[in-house]
């Protein structure tokens, strides 16, 4: 898989905020089939730093209800979060 299709886009939310502060971990959601690895590899080259972990969280496919009926389906996910070494970190709001 290339590595330009391995992360889809960085999760910002409060939470990843304070895992980004305390922990030198940054969230990404990735592709479904994305393995540890290669998530790896992807942010390395992208951000130019050093990863010590991948822990990765899969969202399960849910059924939309409308009314106790089945309307759809939302899609499942699958979110990584990546360590970062001690001394490394990535802006994404840099300047702003």
């Amino acid at each position: 898989m290339e590595i330009t299709a391995v992360l889809l886009k960085p999760l910002l939310t409060e939470k990843t905020t304070l895992l980004k502060d305390e922990a030198r971990q940054v969230a990404f959601m990735v592709h479904t089939m994305a393995n540890k690895l290669e998530i790896k590899q992807a942010v390395e080259k992208a951000f130019d730093v050093k990863v010590e972990a991948v822990n990765i969280v899969r969202r399960a496919p849910r059924n939309r209800e409308r009314q106790g009926r089945v309307v759809g389906r939302k899609p499942g996910w699958k979110k990584a979060y990546v360590t970062l070494r001690q001394g490394d970190k990535i802006e994404f709001f840099e300047g702003v």
